[in-house]
């Protein structure tokens, strides 16, 4: 017995007679979360890089997968089999240039006719229905995320900025809109403003070959790291945030900065 039918084996008992009561009581909606938790358990192992947690936490991702397919199984909708036979058709038919007659010498080259393709899938899918280029983004995905892949997937059709500095500017006009939104009465007002202006840094993040919420991410652990740093050595002078003014928490910051 290989891995993947030994693990198929443990999912059909525990959701079969005199398995785990909790297994037994999973739907797809219970499930939703701990598919979305384990996904982001992947990506800090892949952030620090750390290659035996990334082998345990994938082990945890697929449990969901697994899981979903034996829910699907029981209610006669699909099996596993059929969700890797779907994801092996879809890699065969969307690189002609390896298993086709097709032709891409470059990673700019093999994005165009994997447009195309899933353009033509599209069209096969929806008949005569209406359809967009940005058809298929995720919704729930995490609001920069998506925006750097709306943007992503506009530009591969010439809807983008004639360069990084445009997009640099509009990031400057949005915040002086976002300055003339202060002064507005209605929250509503700051809150399309500040997306307008987040929107254009996640394009410029795009722009540049970067993703926006790596890059947030990364401006979070920096600032853990700083702010706990400066909450250690006001510990050690025996003064509490609370007590200090601003003057004195700015020079607690400059000496957490410096000390990194």
């Amino acid at each position: 017995m290989d891995a993947m039918d030994r693990l198929h084996e443990i999912m059909a008992r525990l959701r079969g007679p005199g398995g785990c009561p909790w297994d037994q009581e999973q739907t797809a909606g219970s499930l939703r979360t701990y598919v979305l938790e384990e996904a982001y358990e992947v990506a800090e192992a892949i952030d620090d890089d750390d290659w035996e947690a990334l082998r345990g936490e994938l082990g945890d991702l697929l449990l969901q997968i697994v899981f979903l397919a034996r829910l699907a199984e029981e209610a006669g909708r699909f099996q596993f089999g059929d969700v890797a036979g779907a994801i092996s058709e879809k890699l065969v038919r969307r690189h002609p240039h390896v298993f086709g007659d097709g032709d891409a010498r470059t990673s700019a080259e093999v994005w165009k006719r994997w447009d195309e393709i899933k353009t033509e899938e599209r069209r096969e899918a929806n008949g005569d229905g209406p359809s967009s280029r940005l058809d298929g983004v995720p919704r729930n995905l995490p609001a920069l995320g998506r925006a750097r892949l709306l943007a992503d997937k506009a530009a591969r059709v010439g809807f983008d900025w004639p360069s990084a500095a445009a997009i640099l500017e509009k990031i400057r006009e949005e915040a002086d809109e976002v300055e003339q939104a202060l002064d507005a009465p209605a929250r509503e007002f700051v809150a399309d403003e500040l997306g307008d202006l987040l929107f254009a840094t996640a394009s410029l993040a795009r722009r540049v070959g970067l993703d926006p919420e790596t890059c947030l991410a990364r401006a979070n652990r920096k600032f853990e790291t700083r702010f706990r740093k400066a909450e250690t050595f006001a510990d050690e002078a025996g003064r509490r945030f609370e007590d200090m003014t601003p003057a004195e928490i700015d020079e607690l910051w400059e000496s957490a900065k410096k000390s990194e």
